[in-house]
């Protein structure tokens, strides 16, 4: 079955321009943006003539610079007026045609991140640093108030010497909560994780070396290296292996949104589309469940052993209702006239049975997972394209997504990581 499609020529010359730029790299330009199923085509002529009189030639005696160009786009009938419509605007010098296509098949393959995107065009430049005396007190205040959860170490000439991450502080220096927890925390108490801290270094406690990537290396290349070396965020260093900037998984995903096709749009043009991804091909289908009425010493027991750090709660039939992570726990120690530091000062006694006060521990039992899970959470079908999962924690500054089926039963997770490895 044929397809209907448009094929609009634009004949123009090298030197023309659309707002100070090149026309035929404004046009690209302007195709790539629409996110439509087309396709752009630039091609520069031998030798050619115009209406002026002026003959382009590439012979020695006549050489000129001003090469005839002809720009084709291949799209859908229905988007070819609104690009004409602009067209119209961009070509100040040239012809503009249109001709019917009788498409017969149009084949692609998803590609998430283009190609000639560079670590540099995404990174986020001139990041915070901390140097190898810096105080881990004076690190951890940095992080605290700050969207990442991460810092590199640098020498006197601004060369990475190594990274401090969340892991670092808290399994290297011994900070007692992750950063998100510890910024809720009462101001005596962060007081107190501050003086713990301060009589180390930042060059104790960091991951050494530092795994770094180069301005122009390609942004697929960096994400390799990021899954290669397991690691959330990547130090951007120029010739001169100078830090200039740094590349996190947040970034990656921030571009797909921006310089990615929508490509469920594409695909309902009949376009055939291979390689297509879906959360049911990446999701994590181990995830600890429990149930309502489910004790919060329970819970407690589960996330402590689950790498996730998160617990679903389903009802009996399997339906998803809420989530359960450690912030959450917060509630259980509501008004009880103590909080959850009492709780780490005791949370090796769940297994050792002992030294855990007997109130916290007739709490924990009577409190019930119903009473502390969130509620009301942004959740995915198991046919949501990689796409919109990745649309959706970029928005809403997610970590991981609940995947149900079309009853509302839960089926997995899928956190940052599944979804960087499809990139």
């Amino acid at each position: 079955m044929a397809m209907k499609y448009r094929l609009i020529t634009v004949y123009t010359a090298e030197e023309v321009r659309s707002h100070g730029h090149a026309l035929h790299d404004a046009v690209v330009d302007y195709v790539k943006s629409l996110k439509i199923a087309a396709r752009c085509f630039v091609s520069r002529a031998t030798a050619g003539c115009y209406e002026t009189g002026e003959v382009a030639s590439q012979s020695l005696l006549t050489i000129s610079y001003n090469m005839p160009v002809k720009i084709e786009i291949v799209l859908p009938a229905t988007e070819a007026e609104a690009v004409l419509v602009a067209l119209q605007d961009m070509v100040t010098d040239g012809i503009v045609a249109v001709g019917d296509l009788d498409v017969r098949s149009y084949k692609t393959r998803q590609n998430l991140i283009p190609r000639q995107i560079k670590v540099r065009d995404i990174m986020t430049a001139a990041p915070q640093t901390v140097s190898p005396e810096t105080p881990v007190d004076a690190v951890v205040r940095l992080l605290l108030p700050a969207v990442f959860t991460g810092v590199p170490v640098v020498d006197a000439a601004g060369r990475p010497l190594g990274i401090i991450t969340q892991g670092d502080l808290v399994y290297r220096a011994g900070m007692p909560l992750r950063l998100g927890l510890l910024a809720e925390s009462a101001p005596g108490r962060k007081d107190s994780a501050f003086e713990a801290l301060a009589g180390q270094r930042a060059e104790a406690i960091m991951t050494r070396p530092a795994v770094v990537v180069t301005e122009d290396h390609r942004l697929s290349e960096a994400v390799d290296l990021m899954l290669r070396k397991k690691v959330k965020r990547l130090p951007v260093v120029n010739e001169n292996s100078i830090l200039t900037g740094m590349l996190s998984r947040v970034d990656v995903f921030r571009t797909i949104m921006r310089e990615g096709p929508d490509w469920d749009a594409i695909r309902r043009r009949h376009v055939q589309v291979d390689n297509l991804r879906y959360v049911a091909d990446i999701m994590r289908r181990d995830s600890q469940t429990v149930t309502p009425d489910t004790s919060v010493e329970d819970v407690i027991r589960i996330i402590d052993t689950d790498d996730i750090q998160r617990v679903a709660v389903v009802a009996p039939e399997g339906r998803f209702l809420g989530l359960i992570a450690d912030r959450d726990l917060l509630a259980a120690f509501a008004g009880k006239g103590f909080g959850f530091w009492d709780y780490l000062s005791c949370k090796l006694s769940f297994k050792t049975s002992h030294e855990c006060s007997r109130e916290l521990r007739k709490t924990l039992r009577e409190k019930t997972a119903g009473d502390v899970m969130k509620t009301g959470l942004v959740i995915v079908g198991e046919n949501t394209s990689i796409e919109e999962a990745i649309r959706l924690m970029v928005e809403k500054r997610l970590k991981r997504l609940p995947v149900v089926d079309a009853e509302g039963r839960f089926r997995g997770m899928i956190s940052r990581d599944a979804l960087l490895k499809q990139t």
